[in-house]
């Protein structure tokens, strides 16, 4: 298993490079083939004098992912709206799209990935036609009741906002969890 959190607060959780290394470092730690492959790269370049393309990571993992008789490999990319999709020619947000589209080509039995994101319109329309599950929280009841949960336990527990008049906390309470969109 492998795991990645596309966290917008840094610049390095938000890019399908640092995705690739991440899975291949990650499953090279629980793998000695997987390891022999990524040493292998490692080599390649110069013992790590020289970096690697984004096409030579991309090998590696495809060749890390293809192994014969592997045990299922499960890759969950996190937050996946968090990568911006405003800046560069592609976004960072439309590489890691790509990057799970070729994922998800490879057409391995043994690979299971699972996404995280808000239901953001690029995000939907690329990743709804690879998808064989889908599972959105946003409009359901048990998590706007969470929301609301928690915003109500900030508003009653913060000590200037227990000065607050009841409607004022109840206005509050309501316009957050209605505006919170399931985050």
């Amino acid at each position: 298993m492998a795991y990645f959190y596309c966290d917008f607060r840094d610049e390095d959780k938000q890019s399908h490079r640092n995705i690739i290394l991440s899975i291949l470092f990650q499953l090279s730690a629980q793998s000695n083939i997987c390891f022999n492959l990524l040493s292998k790269l490692y080599s390649k370049h110069d013992k790590g004098t020289q970096t690697p393309n984004d096409s030579a990571l991309m090998r590696c993992l495809d060749d890390v992912l293809s192994l014969p008789n592997q045990d299922p490999v499960f890759l969950i990319i996190d937050a996946l709206d968090e990568s911006p999709d405003n800046t560069g020619m592609p976004s960072s947000r439309e590489q890691v799209l790509d990057l799970v589209k070729h994922l998800v080509g490879l057409c391995q039995n043994n690979l299971h990935i699972c996404v995280t994101s808000r239901p953001e319109i690029d995000i939907r329309t690329s990743l709804e036609p690879l998808t064989s599950l889908r599972v959105s929280l946003h409009e359901q009841t048990g998590q706007k009741e969470d929301i609301i949960k928690y915003v109500s336990s900030l508003v009653y527990s913060d000590t200037k906002m227990r000065r607050w008049r009841e409607e004022d906390k109840k206005l509050v309470i309501e316009t957050l969890s209605e505006r919170a969109d399931g985050m």
